[in-house]
């Protein structure tokens, strides 16, 4: 017979889904993904820049690093991903 105290979790326990996206924010695969590989070019920039003494460059390529980390929804990401590496073909300085 099973009662209450066979009963292996308390009657006030919460079980965290990790699929449920009504409290923190939870990044998923294609997130982590774009991230990395935006990281992964604005390092490249900034090294660029760096070495070539470029303002352009370096700018895009550290905010290119650090933007993922404040964008939530995988478009925008996208979206602002691109919008930043084209920003040093068209502005020099």
């Amino acid at each position: 017979m099973a009662g209450a105290e066979d009963d292996p979790l308390p009657r006030d326990f919460v079980c965290f889904n990790r699929f449920d996206t009504t409290g923190a924010t939870e990044m998923d695969t294609a997130q982590l993904l774009w991230g990395l590989l935006f990281s992964s070019i604005g390092l490249g920039y900034f090294l660029y820049g760096k070495n070539q003494k470029a303002l352009a460059p370096a700018l895009c390529g550290v905010v290119l690093m650090v933007f993922p980390y404040f964008v939530s929804s995988s478009w925008l990401l996208v979206g602002i991903g691109v919008a930043l590496m084209a920003i040093p073909y068209f502005v020099r300085f």
